[in-house]
């Protein structure tokens, strides 16, 4: 008997499992690849905090303005305020912020009316990611379940007002399906960027955890509001890579082509030619929503395949220096910080609705439901999670801070809350009328069309009827894979379709449902 399950492994997901573990608590971390294989890892620009008490109320302005209105201002100003002591566990847990001589070495992001960005170079979420799982393998009382894939949750009673959760399959590296009991499931398995034909998100951003606890009975919200990273390096043949927003922060600026010409005839700055002036006044600075959005709008009007990002006016060896990550990824193709103008283009990024959870990461009731329905033992950490801290659209660096922090917040309500362990006779998994005449070549043709639904019909700009559109693709979808699920043993290839195909559903529907434009949300038969 388990105390404790935590699914996922990217900083939400370490942080919660070592403290859970360290208070004593037998703790099993559930990671579909290698531990690293997250989110996290990825994270280049870094991690934003209040660290003086001067700038908690700018901190606080940003987040709730960023966010449209939509934030909740009392979750809001929680994150803000205890961001200085998390990042203080951050630094106990062996993770190296760059400094200078006046401390911390702070940036400057989109958004953000001042530096309070903590970094590690271009790489900050791979240093925290490396510094965690250093603290998780020596930890006592955490067991590492690496190439290991939830599949479902258990619960109790499937009818009962109170839902209780008794533990969770999981599928083994050799196809079985392990029946795991345990009082709390932590969910921190990170997003959903793959139902995008283009994202900059690793390969397990499948929405395994929305779509696991949407099917138990959890409530999700605000999943209409999908953020697309605006600088995402636009190569034929090349997956997306990221390309930080800290570099637009120390000075890169967004050109179309013909801003590109009209610069080159001028000794003026170049950010006086950005096409980003006729969309805000903060030029390459404003938030993703509106950045992301001009970038596809000059796109279209121009018909080029990407928009062009500038540092040719920056230092060419502080550059390398500040941005070695981007720099070695460039050197692939040739192309230079400091010198070439970079292609870039917006690629699907983070999931800022999720499972709806209160202030301490515990799983809200369904109002859908007929009968009210209250959780006992399910959290969500995390970007799987929507705590109300991003409201319309997530300020830049503003996820690793909510990770950690509702991290912190999830680990004490466990800690002080768990029951007493007790044995529990649960039910071995099995998908309804086995059969092997199932066939599965439909698969990876079902991902593409998948993809390419969401990505031309529930993307950056939407319309009406290409959203009842995607409804429509998507149903087919679903019955289709249905059949596949319900007729043989479960790969990750299944399971994987299977939840994002539920998650598309949901943000198709979320995104049916919102009537005005609002942040992350454009459709313009709502102009």
């Amino acid at each position: 008997m388990t105390d404790v399950v935590v699914v996922g492994s990217g900083i939400a997901g370490l942080f919660v499992a070592t403290r859970c573990a360290r208070a004593g608590l037998s703790t099993i971390v559930v990671t579909k690849k290698k531990l690293a294989d997250s989110s996290t890892n990825w994270a280049q620009g870094g991690i934003a905090a209040a660290m003086n008490h001067s700038d908690l109320q700018a901190h606080i302005d940003d987040t709730i303005e960023a966010g449209c209105g939509l934030s909740d201002p009392e979750i809001v100003e929680m994150v803000v305020r205890e961001s200085s002591e998390r990042i203080g566990d951050l630094i106990a847990s062996g993770v190296q912020f760059d400094s200078n001589e006046e401390g911390f070495d702070m940036a400057i992001e989109g958004g953000h009316s001042s530096r309070r960005i903590l970094h590690a170079k271009d790489a900050t979420g791979a240093e925290i990611e490396r510094a965690l799982i250093v603290e998780a393998r020596s930890s006592p009382n955490l067991e590492l379940l690496e190439s290991h894939m939830a599949v479902d949750l258990i619960l109790k009673d499937k009818n009962a007002d109170i839902k209780e959760i008794d533990g969770i399959w999981v599928l083994t590296p050799t196809g079985d399906v392990r029946t795991i009991p345990a009082e709390a499931i932590i969910i921190a398995s990170g997003g959903a960027g793959h139902i995008y034909r283009q994202t900059t998100n690793p390969s397990v951003a499948t929405g395994d955890g929305i779509a696991m606890a949407h099917r138990a009975g959890a409530m999700v919200r605000d999943l209409e509001f999908v953020q697309f990273h605006p600088t995402a390096l636009a190569l034929m043949g090349e997956r997306p890579f990221l390309i930080t927003e800290a570099l637009r922060g120390h000075g890169a600026v967004l050109m179309t082509n013909e801003d590109l010409q009209r610069w080159k005839h001028s000794e003026d700055e170049p950010s006086q030619y950005s096409f980003m002036l006729d969309y805000d006044s903060r030029g390459s600075l404003a938030t993703r929503d509106i950045v992301a959005r001009a970038a596809d709008e000059e796109m279209k009007r121009t018909g080029d395949n990407c928009v062009w990002l500038v540092t040719s006016h920056l230092d060419e060896g502080e550059l390398k220096e500040r941005f070695p990550t981007i720099q070695k990824r460039l050197n692939k193709h040739r192309l230079e910080l400091g010198v070439n103008p970079l292609p870039v283009a917006p690629a699907a990024h983070y999931m800022v609705g999720g499972i709806s959870v209160d202030k301490n990461g515990l799983a809200q009731q369904c109002p859908s439901c007929s009968n009210p329905i209250q959780f006992t033992g399910l959290y969500a950490i995390g970007e799987v999670a929507c705590t109300g801290l991003h409201g319309a659209n997530r300020l830049a660096s503003n996820s690793l801070l909510e990770a950690v922090v509702f991290s912190h917040r999830c680990a004490e309500h466990v800690i002080a809350n768990l029951k007493p362990k007790h044995d529990k006779e649960l039910p071995e998994w099995r998908a309804d009328g086995l059969s092997d005449l199932v066939e599965h070549s439909p698969l990876k043709s079902d991902r593409i069309a998948l993809q390419s639904t969401m990505t031309d019909d529930v993307g950056l700009v939407k319309r009406n009827a290409r959203l009842q559109r995607a409804q429509r693709r998507l149903e087919f979808l679903r019955n289709e894979v249905d059949q596949i699920w319900r007729g043989s043993l479960p790969t990750r290839e299944v399971i994987e379709l299977r939840n994002m195909i539920h998650v598309s559903r949901l943000v198709t529907s979320a995104a049916i449902s919102r009537k005005t434009n609002v942040g992350l949300h454009h459709n313009l038969d709502h102009d």
